[in-house]
C-alpha cells in the first residue's frame, strides 16, 4: 500500500512538470473602421501604423466594410496614416499602443466637422472651403494640360508646321474651350498657315477661320471678370483686335479691317501709332487715298518720328495730283513736305530713293545733305 502511494505521487509530479508554462503577453492589437466624408466605408484602403520611436511600420488593409485589424503590435507611440490608391486621406500622430486592444476608427466626416469647429466654421462654410480647394486643384490640373498643348503648338509654329500647331490647339480647346489665349493662338496658326496654301479657296477659308477664332478670343476676354481686372487687359485685347484686323484685310474685308484696327488703337494708346499705321496701309492698298491721308496724319500725331508714315502720306497725296494749264503735274499741298520729312528722319531708309524721285517728279527741291556729317565750324 505504501509503495502504491509513492507511485501515485510521482505520477502527479510528473504530470505537473510536463504542463505548458504560461507566457507573459508582450504585444497589443489594433482595429478600427474607416469611413469617408459621406460616412461610407472606405474599402481596400491602406492603414499604416508607423512607430515614432523605431520607425517600424505595420501596413493593414481595410475590407469591404472599411474594417481593419492586426495582432502583434509592439507597444509604443504610433503615427497612423490612411491612404487609398496612393493618395493620403488622413493621418493621426502619437497614438499609444499598450498590451490591450486599441480601437482607432477614422471617420473623415467627423474629422472635417471637428476641424471646421476648431476654425470657427459652420458646416456650410467648411463645405465651401473644401469646394474652393477642389476647384483650385482642378484648375491647376487643367492649366498644366493646356500649357503642354500651348508649348507643343509654339514649337510646331516656330518650325513652320502650322497644321500640327492647329491640331495641338484644337486638342486644347477640347480640354477647355473657354480660354481666350487658346483661341487667339489658334487664330494665329490658321492665319499663318493660309500663306502656305496654293489653292485660293483654301487660303480664303483659313483666313476666315482665323478671323472667327480671333473674334472668339475677343468675346471671351471681354466677358471675363478676371481679365477685366488685369491691368494689361486693354493692351492684350488690342493685340487680339490687331490680328483679327489682319485676318480681315487678308481676306479682302477692308471695312472690317479698318474698323477693327481703330478699336485696337483706342484701347491701347501707347501702341496706337502701330495700329493706325496698319489701318492706313490697308486704306492705301485699297486705293482709298483720301481716307488713308487722314489716318496717316493720325499716325504722325501719335508718333512724329515714324518716318515711313510721312513717305506713305506723300504717296497718297501724289496719287491725287492734277495737271495744270501748262500741262505739268500739280501735287496737293504738303506733298513735298511729306517726302522731305521722310528724308530728314531716315535719309538712307528703304524709301529714300523713291522719295527723291517723287520730289523730282513734282519739281520740288531734293535735300541731299540729310545723314551726312557737316564739317566743323572754324573758330
Amino acid at each position: 500500500m505504501k509503495n502504491y502511494f509513492v507511485l501515485s505521487l510521482l505520477l502527479v509530479l510528473a504530470v505537473g512538470l510536463s504542463a505548458p508554462l504560461a507566457v507573459a503577453q508582450t504585444t497589443g492589437s489594433v482595429k478600427g473602421v474607416c469611413r469617408d466624408s459621406d460616412g461610407k466605408p472606405i474599402a481596400q484602403a491602406e492603414v499604416e501604423w508607423v512607430s515614432s520611436e523605431t520607425g517600424h511600420k505595420y501596413t493593414l488593409k481595410t475590407n469591404n466594410k472599411g474594417e481593419y485589424f492586426s495582432l502583434g503590435i509592439v507597444p509604443g507611440k504610433y503615427n497612423v496614416k490612411l491612404s487609398k490608391d496612393g493618395k493620403e486621406l488622413f493621418h493621426l500622430n502619437g497614438i499609444p499602443v499598450q498590451l490591450d486592444e486599441v480601437d482607432q476608427d477614422i471617420d473623415l466626416k467627423k474629422e472635417k466637422a471637428n476641424q471646421a469647429a476648431a476654425q470657427g466654421l459652420t458646416p456650410e462654410q467648411q463645405k465651401a472651403k473644401e469646394d474652393a480647394v477642389a476647384k483650385a486643384a482642378a484648375e491647376n490640373k487643367t492649366v498644366g494640360a493646356l500649357n503642354e498643348k500651348l508649348t507643343a503648338a509654339k514649337a510646331a509654329s516656330d518650325a513652320g508646321d502650322y497644321d500640327t500647331a492647329i491640331a495641338a490647339l484644337t486638342a486644347a480647346n477640347e480640354i477647355d474651350s473657354n480660354r481666350d489665349l487658346i483661341w487667339f493662338r489658334l487664330g494665329d496658326a490658321y492665319r499663318l498657315s493660309a500663306t502656305k496654301q496654293t489653292d485660293p479657296a483654301e487660303k480664303q477659308k483659313r483666313y476666315e477661320i482665323a478671323a472667327a477664332d480671333y473674334q472668339k478670343a475677343v468675346d471671351l476676354r471681354a466677358a471675363s471678370d478676371t481679365a477685366t481686372k488685369d491691368p494689361e487687359n486693354n493692351a492684350k485685347l488690342a493685340a487680339y483686335y490687331n490680328n483679327l484686323a489682319e485676318a480681315y484685310a487678308k481676306s479682302r474685308k477692308v471695312d472690317e479691317a479698318i474698323s477693327t484696327y481703330g478699336k485696337a488703337a483706342q484701347l491701347d494708346p501707347t501702341h496706337a501709332a502701330t495700329y493706325l499705321f496698319n489701318e492706313a496701309a490697308v486704306l492705301t492698298n485699297a486705293g482709298r487715298a483720301d481716307e488713308a491721308i487722314v489716318v496717316w496724319d493720325k499716325v504722325i500725331a501719335a508718333d512724329p518720328t515714324k518716318a515711313a508714315a510721312y513717305y506713305q502720306k506723300g504717296v497718297n497725296l501724289i496719287a491725287k495730283e492734277t495737271v495744270g494749264k501748262d500741262g505739268k503735274a500739280v501735287a496737293p499741298a504738303g506733298t513735298a513736305e511729306a517726302f522731305q520729312k521722310y528724308l530728314e528722319l531716315d535719309p538712307n531708309g528703304p524709301f529714300a530713293e523713291g522719295a527723291k524721285a517723287l520730289l523730282a517728279s513734282i519739281g520740288a527741291p531734293v535735300e541731299t545733305d540729310y545723314g551726312k556729317k557737316k564739317p566743323a565750324k572754324k573758330n
